[in-house]
């Protein structure tokens, strides 16, 4: 069996690379080999640089539980989730409890399953809502929230972390919306977390709904807080509220989430090129209205349709798809969510569909 090529993340020595090589290939073949290698040699500089015990073991466990992660979510690749936050204060007669309940449960019932923090309050809303079945537990160990709730207690896929950077990975990483209900700091951290992350495009976009229960101001009066005192202040501008969708209707807050969906269906960048997968093909006139529409967050050439790149062919990664591709300014996130919506209301969309 064949070493791997060596990375250019080495260890800086010739013989330990030369033997971390030919371990890396004894493992068995991988088309990640160099991927491998270059963790493993990180692992190993770590070592001879005699970093202290206490970081070492900060990187252990985090290495440990994002694996383990990984594996819990391999089998549910094709399943859309949601994210559901809220306080774990809020007893099961609220209603906001009984607002989550109801998402979850409606959601679904549309064939997307459900991420919780799997503690008591809005979690177990979430959860009871959606069931067991259709349900992940992403836990945190705290010393008041250490036990799982009851209806996802032993599931497989409950997950027990110890750090919270690892368990918002996480949540980011495994999820294709995110609703959140009233809370407490750690709700306010989620939710100016996840848009932090869409403004500044360090994740791809993903449909957020701040729900109130009926009668209740909680995301409102957020919503005036952002306006009065960040958006009047030039800290935010006014495109950037369009990361998210607050109302009090749980229907509303349901197809908001799948309907982020109805036609966009992924992005990646391949290159200095974005490439947008959808799912029903535009008609060439609403093409050349996207084109003309969004011509200001395209740094050169035209938005236009492309075909799978060769990157996207060897990693199977939705060749089927139409795709249109475009050279993004990689800026103007609030307006690349304005071209997602935009395509998500096309009539050759709903033709098709």
């Amino acid at each position: 069996m064949s070493a791997p090529r060596y990375p250019r993340y080495r260890t800086g020595d010739d013989e330990l690379d030369r033997r971390v090589a030919e371990v890396v290939a004894a493992a068995g073949p991988s088309d990640d080999a160099d991927i491998v290698f270059e963790l493993v040699a990180s692992a190993l500089r770590m070592g001879r640089e005699h970093v202290d015990r206490r970081e070492l073991k900060i990187a252990n466990s985090t290495l440990k539980e994002m694996r383990y992660a990984f594996h819990v979510f391999a089998p549910y690749r094709g399943t859309r989730k949601v994210s559901v936050f809220g306080s774990a204060r809020i007893a099961p007669d609220d209603d906001a409890y009984l607002t989550a309940a109801r998402f979850s449960a409606d959601i679904a019932a549309r064939d997307w399953m459900i991420m919780t923090g799997a503690g008591p309050g809005i979690m177990a809303a979430g959860i009871e809502g959606a069931g067991r079945d259709r349900s992940f537990g992403i836990n945190i160990q705290l010393p008041f929230e250490a036990v799982a709730d009851s209806v996802i207690a032993g599931d497989p896929k409950l997950i027990n972390f110890r750090y919270f950077f690892t368990r918002k990975l996480t949540f980011v990483k495994e999820s294709d919306g995110f609703c959140l209900l009233p809370g407490g700091f750690g709700t306010m951290d989620e939710a100016f977390e996840l848009l932090t992350l869409l403004q500044t495009g360090k994740t791809y976009p993903a449909p957020v709904v701040l729900l109130d229960p009926p009668g209740s101001t909680y995301w409102t009066r957020w919503r005036d807080f952002v306006i009065d005192e960040l958006m009047a202040s030039a800290l935010i501008n006014e495109q950037d509220l369009r990361f998210v969708l607050i109302t009090d209707d749980v229907d509303a807050a349901v197809e908001e989430i799948v309907g982020f969906y109805r036609n966009y269906q992924s992005m990646r960048y391949v290159g200095r090129r974005l490439v947008i997968r959808h799912r029903h093909p535009l008609t060439d006139a609403e093409l050349a209205a996207l084109d003309r529409e969004f011509s200001d967050i395209v740094v050169s050439g035209a938005i236009e349709r492309v075909g799978p790149t060769p990157t996207e062919l060897a990693e199977h990664d939705a060749p089927d798809l139409p795709r249109l591709g475009l050279r993004f300014d990689q800026r103007s996130h609030a307006r690349l969510r304005a071209l997602i919506d935009r395509l998500n209301r096309s009539t050759g969309s709903e033709a098709a569909g």
